[in-house]
């Protein structure tokens, strides 16, 4: 199998240009003061493209990924395997975040907005778990604010595809057909990125001026410390589970190439190809590694999950709410298991992801989505690292387990 040469400008081309307007939004901003105000409906229309582009996106993606599984028996345990290690590893990855921003934790000096929050409805728990996860008429799951239901219904909409079978086959190609015309249409809106938040980033510059750009890094430095140390100390302890010093030389010897490639492409689904080829040279069984690593990159994500856990902190410090609560940190250990599902292996497809975490907690999502938006530019790189590496790791240990397989 060969692997294409890295082109990092190339790959790279939508980071940096989404940093280029930043960075001029943010000197225009600084320059001009409260004058710059006048290019914030340019920000304005990039937001109202990608909140109404988000929602159909989400069931063509859910509903077709369900609707082209494969159902057969003799893969039952492996599937049973795969899950238990994604997500023992997703939580994990989701912990060690949350201890690291306890031990540097983000305090309330970067709180960018003194506007209420948005009205939650209050009643019974019942009529709260009700209310979240599903909505008394179809046309509500058209609403951002029903984002957990739309996903429970998209779910449900492609597992009732797969079980049609042949009669369903036409409304699968239909899913399938609409999953791909809402990637380019995400790609066209995005393509308008750099220039939205570039004004979006004006904007609050003028407004709260040269402090704004502490916001972020803080933050960033707590979020890369905390990948690198999961990345070489957790990766390692896998790969011991896995099969000891044999399995740890053998993981590190061969993720190389994949990891490089993860850095230059920013795409977990780009990185299939090297990390099918090392884990063939892994001696991983090939109906593990044809499973777990295509299922692996838009499913498994280590990086997004700590990167998940990072925005819920920010945004709470940005909007003065309490994220030591026991409830509130396993409503975001629940939200980054989801995550992790809906963001798919392509480039910017966190967004997803955010809408959801800042819709269940309430949050003003014209305020609090550029700003998530922002942090998950600027930790893509070696979020999808650990995302890609994540999948050659996990396949070691299913391997391990599912197959007693030993190097």
């Amino acid at each position: 199998m060969e692997v294409k040469k890295i082109n990092f400008f190339k790959n790279y081309s939508s980071i940096l240009l989404l940093l280029g307007g930043i960075i001029a939004g943010s000197i225009l901003g600084l320059i001009f003061g409260k004058k710059i105000e006048v290019i914030k409906p340019i920000g304005d229309i990039f937001l109202n493209l990608l909140f109404t582009a988000i929602i159909p996106l989400i069931f063509f993606t859910i509903s077709s990924s369900i609707a082209n599984l494969e159902k057969t028996e003799k893969l039952g345990r492996l599937f049973v395997i795969m899950i238990v290690v994604f997500l023992g590893t997703l939580i994990t990855s989701a912990i060690v975040m949350i201890i690291a921003v306890y031990l540097f934790p983000i305090h309330q000096d970067i709180i960018l907005s003194k506007n209420p929050l948005e009205a939650i409805t209050m009643g019974n728990t019942g009529d709260q778990i009700a209310g979240l996860l599903t909505t008394n008429d179809f046309f509500e799951l058209l609403s951002r604010k029903s984002m957990l239901a739309l996903i429970i219904f998209s779910f449900l909409m492609g597992f009732s595809t797969l079980q049609a079978g042949e009669k369903g086959s036409s409304f699968k190609s239909f899913l399938d057909s609409g999953n791909e015309v809402m990637k380019q249409l995400l790609a066209i809106i995005m393509k308008m990125a750099p220039l939205g938040l570039g004004a979006y980033f004006a904007y609050q510059v003028s407004f709260y001026g040269p402090q704004l750009f502490g916001t972020y890094a803080k933050p960033l430095g707590i979020y890369y410390g905390a990948c690198l140390f999961y990345f070489f100390v957790f990766f390692s302890f896998y790969a011991f589970i896995a099969g000891g010093k044999r399995a740890f030389v053998v993981f590190w010897s061969n993720n190389v190439t994949p990891a490089l490639t993860a850095i230059g492409t920013c795409s977990s689904i780009a990185t299939i190809p090297a990390n099918l080829e090392a884990a063939e040279k892994m001696k991983i069984p090939a109906h593990v590694r044809n499973v777990v690593i295509p299922l692996g990159a838009p499913l498994h994500k280590d990086g997004s999950s700590m990167s998940s856990i990072l925005k819920i902190t920010v945004l709470f410090a940005m909007f003065g709410k309490d994220f030591t609560e026991p409830s509130t940190i396993l409503l975001a250990l629940g939200i980054t298991i989801i995550v992790s599902i809906v963001e798919g292996g392509i480039p910017n497809g966190g967004y997803i992801g955010e809408v959801l975490a800042i819709t269940v907690y309430g949050l003003p999502m014209a305020e609090a989505l550029p700003v998530a938006m922002i942090l998950g530019t600027l930790v893509d790189p070696i979020a999808t690292v650990l995302n890609a590496n994540g999948d050659l790791i996990s396949s070691m240990m299913i391997s391990r387990f599912s197959e007693k397989t030993k190097w």
